[in-house]
């Protein structure tokens, strides 16, 4: 089983089309508004160095993968989907 955290914000497209993705696919997620929740800002800030959004983190059999942006394909091969 996986655990999938969003970091974005309300008027990011490219997290928008990751949400839409994970809905059609039947992941479920947890997202985090980061033009909000400056605690949360401040761990992806932490994890990637970068402010950019979106910032998807898959948990996956004990392995944190980061994916930085909306990458369809990489965000399929970890969920194998």
């Amino acid at each position: 089983m996986s655990k999938v955290k969003i970091y974005s914000t309300p008027t990011c497209t490219y997290c928008q089309l990751a949400k839409q993705f994970f809905g059609q696919n039947g992941v479920e997620y947890t997202e985090y508004d980061v033009a909000e929740d400056v605690v949360k800002r401040q761990e992806m800030v932490e994890k990637t160095g970068q402010m950019g959004v979106p910032v998807i983190e898959i948990e996956k059999d004990g392995t944190d993968h980061i994916v930085i942006g909306f990458d369809e394909d990489r965000i399929r091969q970890i969920l194998s989907i």
